[in-house]
């Protein structure tokens, strides 16, 4: 079975790529265009990851992770988030809210599958 991958980004065009990128390593991908959208998705569909935006509309990336990791019916799911934010310290705070990784935009899309891959096997 193919691992299903979340991507939450309210660009078309990020999600896009990811979209791209994503299936043609094999995965399932669904997508979400905001944080409340995002956070339903990953109640309905309990995907393997969610790969997903800081600034949104409607719910930004902190606050969905956050209520993600506090039902007991995702909290398992790995997150990483996505920015163009790269500031030192953003990646600890990241982590300290819920976050199971990082990545600054733009996407490294060479080390990406390597990465999701990575935190598949975490997952096992």
């Amino acid at each position: 079975m193919n691992a299903k991958i979340l991507i939450v980004e309210d660009n078309a065009n990020n999600r896009l790529l990811l979209n791209a990128l994503l299936t043609h390593y094999g995965y399932v991908v669904i997508e979400a265009t905001n944080g409340e959208e995002g956070l339903n998705m990953a109640r309905e569909q309990h995907p393997d990851i969610i790969i997903m935006d800081i600034q949104m509309p409607v719910m930004d990336g902190v606050s969905a992770v956050k209520a993600l990791k506090s039902d007991p019916g995702t909290k398992n799911i790995k997150t990483i988030a996505v920015t163009s934010y790269a500031m030192k310290g953003d990646r600890e705070s990241f982590l300290s809210a819920g976050f199971d990784g990082y990545l600054s935009k733009p996407i490294d899309t060479r080390a990406l599958p390597g990465l999701i891959k990575q935190y598949l096997s975490d997952n096992v």
